[in-house]
Parts: C-alpha cells; structure tokens; sequence
C-alpha cells in the first residue's frame, strides 16, 4: 500500500507556473499525475518510474515536468505556461510493475491515489 498526499495547487492566471507536490510512503514503480475536469474520465498526464524515467500526455509535453526526489520523498509536476483548459483536479497515483512497465497507462491500471489537489487558470 502507499500513501500519497498532494499539495501546490492553487489559481493562476494564464502563462502563469506552480508546482505541485506529492509526498509519498511506501514502494512503487510507476508513479503519474492524473488530472479531471468535472464530469470527465481522469486522464494520465505525466509519469515517472523509480529509474526516474518520464512519459507525458502530448497536450503538456513542453510545459510540464515531472521529477523525484528520492530524500524527500516526493514526486513533483512542474507547471509552465498554464492554459484555461488546464484548470482541474489533479490526482497523483502510484503502482506496480504491473501490468505495464510503461507508466503512463490509464487510471484503473493504478490502485493508490491521492485526495487531489485543485489547480484553476484564469484566461
């Protein structure tokens, strides 16, 4: 089991960054954020394995980065030049090999989530 706490969110205007947080316990090998806008499926955005390898959703490729710190336990997404269409519930999640290596997979292929965090952006 791993516990995974999020936090960073907050609002922003367009162009605007933040960072967002997830501190974790436990063992893993895929860990992604996922975000949900109201009334859709959450979609996988970003993805790191414990090798530190990452994947991204191409609507952020460029702009948003995904990083471990193993001593502090905590996985960060780094958000540049934030979009409206960003604004969301952003989840981090974490799981297994299984059934993929390849991380950035979509959400009922992860058992652990967090409580989300929300990230609003102004036009």
């Amino acid at each position: 089991q791993v516990q995974l706490v999020e936090s960073g969110g907050g609002s922003v205007q367009a162009g605007g960054f933040l960072r967002l947080s997830c501190s974790f316990s436990g063992n893993w090998f895929c860990m992604s954020w996922f975000r949900r806008v109201s009334g859709r499926d959450r979609e996988a955005i970003a993805s790191i394995n414990i090798d530190r390898e990452p994947g991204y959703k191409h609507s952020v490729k460029g702009r948003f980065t995904i990083s471990l710190d193993n001593d502090k336990n905590t996985v960060y997404l780094q958000m540049n030049s934030l979009r409206p269409e960003d604004t969301a519930m952003y989840y981090c999640a974490a799981r297994g090999r299984e059934p993929s290596g390849w991380c950035l997979q979509p959400s009922y292929t992860y058992k652990n989530w967090g409580q989300g965090t929300q990230v609003t952006v102004a036009s």
